[in-house]
């Protein structure tokens, strides 16, 4: 266990590196994690290209029972980012009792929408058929993200044409820090990346709302200044308004990568993220939800 005062000095230089857009990998090999748990799966191929690979975190003594499912999904612009960053956030998960899939997928310019949402809905139909051999119960899976990877959850979660029969297995998403609405594109990044969809409209989350969508749970920082919190409110209000349960969630003093390294040992009494997040998949996949009860 750590001294606080070594916490502190960590917790600065760490929160130095990710203000200033390190490699994740670097946060990640240095941070504490959590113990009782075990990467029962790594590089595990759902498609053809090398960008198609995933891996699986479970709890360590999961018992004969199968547990929730979270599929989470890195952001990075939709340009960057690799799985092997991210240990700290499956082995956090897993550690509060769920099996946690992250997948990496294929990046911009290499290519457009909608690739990395095919990419995406291809891990989670992996998750379905082969889950349940890792400890998982694939008929009860919530999707999570941060940034970009946020995005690509509420694409899945909502609009029905990527996960199709898939889809009434997940019971609920988890976006932080996401940009759900983003039109006109006035940025480098969304043009690159949404510029060539035949129909921009459709490109946003709040297009497919309807009723019977999984519950969201959508958790901003209030100092973020690169995804508005103005996204998740909007989201919000279209949910609320189909009649779909969302939990909006706002931390003050947190900006846009706090938010995604509180989930981290040594920064979780900045901002409860992990503790939200874990409340409400554990809800959500609770035995007596059910997809006719959402």
């Amino acid at each position: 266990m750590m001294r606080i005062g070594r916490t502190a000095v960590i917790g600065s230089i760490l929160g130095s590196l990710a203000a200033a857009c390190a490699p994740i990998r670097i946060f990640d090999a240095v941070i504490p994690k959590d113990g009782g748990v075990v990467a029962v799966a790594r590089d595990v191929a759902f498609g053809a290209d090398p960008r198609q690979r995933l891996d699986v975190y479970a709890p360590r003594r999961a018992g004969s029972a199968s547990v929730p499912v979270v599929v989470f999904l890195y952001g990075g612009s939709w340009n960057s980012g690799t799985k092997g960053g991210y240990g700290f956030v499956g082995r956090a998960l897993a550690a509060r009792g769920f099996v946690v899939v992250i997948p990496d997928y294929r990046l911009v310019p290499a290519v457009r929408y909608p690739i990395f949402l095919q990419d995406n809905a291809a891990a989670v139909h992996w998750v379905r058929s082969h889950v349940a051999a890792l400890g998982g119960d694939p008929d009860r899976v919530v999707l999570a993200g941060h940034s970009a990877g946020a995005y690509n959850a509420a694409m899945l979660a909502i609009d029905p044409r990527w996960l199709g029969k898939d889809r009434a297995a997940v019971r609920g998403w988890v976006g932080l820090a996401g940009p759900y609405d983003f039109l006109p594109l006035d940025e480098d990044v969304t043009r690159e990346t949404f510029g060539d969809a035949p129909d921009l409209p459709a490109t946003q989350p709040g297009a497919h709302v309807a009723p019977g969508d999984p519950p969201a749970l959508l958790v901003t920082g209030d100092d973020d200044t690169l995804v508005r919190p103005s996204n998740s409110d909007t989201l919000a209000r279209q949910l609320t308004a189909a009649g779909v349960p969302v939990e909006r969630v706002r931390y003050a003093g947190i900006g846009h990568a706090g938010l995604l390294t509180a989930i981290a040992r040594p920064f979780r009494r900045r901002a409860p993220v992990l503790a939200n997040m874990a409340a409400f998949a554990t809800r959500v996949t609770a035995p007596s939800v059910t997809a006719s009860g959402r």
